[in-house]
């Protein structure tokens, strides 16, 4: 063991990173280089088994399935209809537009489970509709990033596949535990967007055209064939692998088969959207799991060295309580989130934590759901904020960098209250997944 080889490890991370190097060769760059002092000429026998496990492990090989059925939900349209009903329903009320796009949001999150795909999806039909009822454009900006982030708290989650692996607890749960925190969430996200345009009116406005105008029968008619479908095949997945009636894998495969089902109904299958699809499945999904293997390959080297011995020792010395570990260790992980993409953030921090907190009797699955919910806040907090850049990517020339970052503070602040309400009453986490285990 070389503790200061470990300690070596984390500044070589990130100055990789700081110089362009894609985020798993950063993770396994110091992972050989560490696992030489650790292991001598052994060393790539040893990296091959951190190869092996992502390869092999059976969780993880739900992450493809969910990116895929998101895909085809984006690519088909079923998307554009979803967003439509949420208009017709939303629309007329003080910055309805900005809540149906929370709520749109909020529906997809839960198809595709992750933060990209959600924000761009979201935001290209978003944009055009609220700037044409001159909605601000910090509100506009707020609401799209804050809307995209949910695809990391809302289940099925790939933020939650990845941390359930490396803690060795059940999906299931773990989804059953983000379930009330996300609900709560998106609420305070609606009551704060209702609230700030009853306030001042013109931050948004409330939409008033034909379509908002239709028939309750007319409105019924497109809510019947643009969202039931959709909830119905949501809840087939989360109902099924909470139940306990389907792994995750067989979960995300029913999801992926059920949305090509969507997509043959709705007459939108075409081989260019199938491969389209495929192609986004294939690229997402090599990337997670390129850094899955190389946060394995780096965890387990810095461990070898002595890493954990040395985070423990840390801990110790600062003579903290469990509340006061506890808050380190997210502050950490928020911190973390400044630079690392989420997927190395999970298998850095998880591996590390977790032991120390279990021997504190900490709930696994309840500091899942709070590490989570720091990692979605990590998303918006500028400067270096994906969200941000995701939504700056597609945005009109005339929504600025400095709108919006002013239109996020208020949802990192709503993020932050969430997480204290959960810190404060565990039972919104571990309620629900208590009742689904059975004990």
């Amino acid at each position: 063991m070389n503790p200061t080889v470990a300690a070596l490890m984390f500044p070589a991370m990130f100055l990789l990173i700081f110089l362009g190097i894609p985020v798993s060769f950063s993770l396994i760059i110091p992972a050989i280089v560490g696992g030489w002092f650790a292991f001598g000429d052994n060393v790539f026998n040893q990296l091959y088994g951190g190869l092996y496990s992502a390869s092999t492990n059976y969780i993880l090989s739900a992450i493809p399935m969910f990116v895929l059925m998101g895909a085809i939900l984006e690519r088909s349209g079923i998307a554009a209809r979803l967003f439509r009903t949420m208009q017709l329903w939303l629309g007329r009320l003080p910055g309805g537009l900005a809540i149906a796009t929370i709520a749109m949001g909020a529906t997809f999150a839960a198809a595709a489970g992750v933060v990209g795909a959600v924000e761009v999806m979201v935001g290209l039909m978003a944009i055009p509709a609220m700037q044409r009822f001159r909605y601000d454009n910090s509100l506009i900006a707020g609401t799209i990033c804050a809307g995209g982030s949910l695809g990391t708290m809302i289940p099925p989650s790939v933020v939650a596949v990845v941390y359930a692996s490396l803690a060795q607890v059940s999906v299931g749960e773990l989804f059953a535990a983000m379930l009330f925190p996300g609900l709560i969430m998106v609420a305070l996200f609606i009551l704060y967007i209702l609230g700030i345009c009853l306030l001042n009116p013109k931050k948004g406005p409330p939409a008033d055209d034909e379509d908002m105008r239709l028939p309750l029968i007319e409105k019924l008619k497109i809510t019947a064939s643009g969202l039931l479908p959709t909830m119905l095949l949501i809840f087939a997945v989360l109902g099924s692998l909470m139940a306990g009636i389907a792994s995750p894998t067989e979960a995300a495969a029913v999801g992926a088969i059920g949305a090509l089902i969507l997509c043959i109904c709705y007459g939108q299958f075409s081989w260019l959207m199938m491969h389209e699809s495929l192609k986004i499945t294939v690229r997402i999904s090599a990337m997670i799991l390129l850094i899955v293997a190389g946060g394995i390959m780096f965890t387990g080297i810095f461990a070898a060295n002595g890493g954990s011995r040395l985070i423990q020792t840390i801990t110790s010395d600062l003579g903290l309580s469990t509340t006061g570990t506890l808050v380190l260790f997210l502050c950490i992980v928020f911190l973390l989130g400044f630079v690392l993409d989420w997927t190395a953030n999970v298998l850095i921090c998880v591996p590390l934590f977790l032991p120390v907190l279990s021997a504190a009797g900490v709930d696994p699955i309840w500091f899942g759901t709070l590490v989570i919910i720091v990692i979605q806040t990590s998303y918006l907090t500028p400067p270096m904020a994906s969200s941000i850049f995701y939504l700056l990517s597609i945005a009109p020339p005339d929504m600025k960098y400095g709108q919006v970052c002013k239109g996020v503070i208020p949802f990192i602040l709503i993020q932050f209250l969430t997480l204290a309400i959960v810190a404060l009453f565990p039972d919104l986490a571990t309620w629900l997944p208590q009742r689904i285990s059975g004990f």
